[in-house]
């Protein structure tokens, strides 16, 4: 009996902490994986539970359409949980699931390109308590101004749309660092890249990015002869 309460709460504390970017439970990962590699479908339901928020957003953030996004999470998931033998312990469940996330949005950026399906769909909004935690925003901004708001909803639209002009290497560089706010560390683990063409290659897409964004923000007509 005891030990099903401490694992209720490690549980309740771990969605907790998905949600929030903070550290899971000490433990967790480790018993969470045992039973997934033991096939315990409850062990299953869980992960998803623990991890589903930070999964959607880096895929939604990754292919910019909902749709699409909603599937290849799914097969996210679904490839973890049969894959999970090949986990190692080498880093944390958490970035191992990031790696998996990342091949499969690479995986489907290529897809549709081939497919001539390179049509970019509008992100939807994200709750409201996502959007202010992947915007990072201050106490501050969370009582702004109508004009300051539509504003700022206006310049988050640019960045989307450039960063969906981004091949799929850089973008998931950006999104990694940028918006997830992983570390150089993690990155690697993710990508398999050494540090230093980590630093390279993401300098290269926020030059890309800074360049589209511009582009976008510059008024209309602007340059043109009169």
């Amino acid at each position: 009996m005891e030990r099903a309460r401490s694992l209720s709460e490690l549980e309740h504390a771990a969605a907790a902490a998905a949600g929030f970017h903070v550290p899971m439970p000490e433990g967790y990962e480790e018993q969470l994986v045992e039973r997934l590699k033991r096939r315990d479908e409850a062990a299953f339901n869980e992960l998803v539970r623990a991890y589903e928020k930070r999964v959607f957003r880096l895929v939604l953030r990754m292919l910019g359409d909902r749709a699409e996004a909603e599937d290849v999470a799914q097969d996210v998931f679904i490839t973890v949980f049969k894959s999970i033998d090949s986990f190692r312990g080498e880093s944390k469940l958490s970035t191992w699931m990031f790696r998996v996330a990342t091949n499969h949005c690479k995986n489907r950026i290529k897809y549709l390109d081939r497919r001539a399906r390179g049509k970019k769909g509008e992100l939807d909004e994200l709750s409201e308590h996502d959007a202010l935690e992947s915007a990072s925003m201050s106490s501050s901004a969370m009582v702004a101004r109508p004009d300051q708001q539509a504003e700022a909803n206006q310049i988050e639209a640019i960045v989307r749309a450039a960063i969906s002009e981004l091949d799929e290497d850089q973008r998931a560089l950006v999104v990694l660092r940028d918006v997830e706010n992983l570390s150089y560390e993690e990155i690697q683990q993710i990508t398999g890249l050494p540090e230093g063409t980590v630093k390279s290659r993401l300098h290269r897409a926020r030059l890309q990015l800074a360049k589209a964004v511009q582009r976008a923000s510059e008024p209309r007509g602007k340059g043109e002869k009169s």
